[in-house]
């Protein structure tokens, strides 16, 4: 019947998106490491599902970077290189940059202290923003990506371009990819992180956008210089 067989569409779809996002966790979290190889059947097994959403769940994963399919073998996960990293920043400041320069033409749109939705909304990215202030500073790597990505996927709507937020969204997950293969080797991250999410917030709330501008640039900079220092051992 067409109605069965659209729910199971959708079921499959969700599992789908439920396993890609399960993986991409464990990546993240530096528990499937540079390299390392597994099959669907694995996957599948270790979830309890069948192939088929696993498989597209790792070739959706392929596609944003983070996987790499092995011809007859499997998958492993993508090794990221710091020239890489470089790109990654360059690519992710070109972004924010065309996001500044829409607040700076058009503030009015962005910036309307009276409209209860705008001010609601800052006030969660703010919330967001101290919540991965908080984790930076205790050290903690995990909970700080995950107030991160929500912080700027909650930012960057603000701006009304969806294709923008997700394209911005798929870069700050190959970021920490990047970055967590290198973090993981400090046993103590206290004072390396950073924490300017809610200085940022604040200073483009106030359409402050070179104080916006010197935040990031510190932050680029200051992240570049750690992860060279990191692969150069």
């Amino acid at each position: 019947m067409p109605g069965s067989s659209g729910n199971g569409a959708v079921t499959r779809s969700t599992l789908r998106q439920q396993i890609a996002d399960a993986l991409r966790d464990e990546v993240l979290a530096g528990r499937l490491q540079p390299g390392q190889e597994f099959t669907v059947k694995e996957i599948a097994e270790q979830y309890g599902v069948s192939a088929t959403p696993v498989r597209e769940a790792l070739v959706d994963l392929s596609a944003q970077g983070l996987l790499e399919a092995d011809q007859h073998r499997g998958f492993h996960v993508h090794e990221y290189t710091v020239e890489d990293h470089r790109g990654m920043i360059e690519a992710r400041s070109l972004i924010i940059e065309g996001m500044f320069l829409r607040l700076e033409k058009s503030g009015e749109r962005y910036h309307r202290p009276d409209d209860p939705r705008i001010a609601a909304a800052v006030a969660g990215i703010r919330r967001r923003g101290d919540e991965a202030q908080r984790a930076a500073a205790a050290g903690d790597l995990t909970i700080l990506i995950g107030y991160d990505l929500r912080f700027w996927r909650e930012l960057s709507a603000l701006f009304g371009n969806p294709y923008l937020a997700d394209f911005l969204h798929r870069l700050r997950v190959q970021t920490w990819v990047c970055t967590v293969q290198h973090l993981r080797r400090l046993t103590d991250l206290r004072g390396q992180l950073w924490s300017g999410h809610p200085e940022l917030v604040d200073a483009l709330y106030h359409r402050d956008t070179a104080r916006a501008h010197e935040i990031l640039t510190s932050y680029n900079t200051d992240s570049l210089a750690l992860v060279e220092r990191l692969a150069a051992g």
